[in-house]
C-alpha cells in the first residue's frame, strides 16, 4: 500500500470522525407542540437513521471512487514509465525493454 494510499485511507478516516462528532454536538431537535417526549426521540431517531443511511452510501461512494482513481493513476503511470523505457531503450540502439 503506497503513501497515496494511506494518505485517501486517513483523509476518509479523518471526515468520519468530523462527521461523527458533529452528529453527537449538534442539537436534538425541539418536540412540535403536542408530541411526548417519547415520540420526539422517535421522530429525532427516524431521522438521524436516514442521515446515517445516507451518510454510509456517501462514504461507500467516495471509497469507491478513491478506488478507481488510484487504479487509473496507476495504469497511467505504468504506461508512461513503459513509454519512457521504451524511448531510453530506441536511443541507446537496443530494441528490447531494460529491466
Amino acid at each position: 500500500m503506497g503513501w497515496r494510499s494511506k494518505f485517501v485511507f486517513l483523509l476518509i478516516v479523518y471526515c468520519a470522525g468530523f462527521a461523527t462528532a458533529i452528529y453527537f454536538l449538534a442539537p436534538a431537535p425541539d418536540p412540535q407542540p403536542g408530541q411526548t417526549f417519547n415520540t420526539a426521540q422517535l421522530v429525532a431517531a427516524v431521522k438521524s437513521q436516514e442521515l446515517l443511511k445516507s451518510f454510509n452510501s456517501g462514504m461507500h461512494k467516495c471509497l469507491g471512487f478513491s478506488k478507481e482513481a488510484a487504479q487509473e493513476a496507476a495504469k497511467l503511470l505504468q504506461a508512461k514509465l513503459q513509454e519512457t523505457v521504451q524511448a531510453q531503450s530506441q536511443e541507446s540502439g537496443d530494441l528490447r525493454p531494460r529491466s
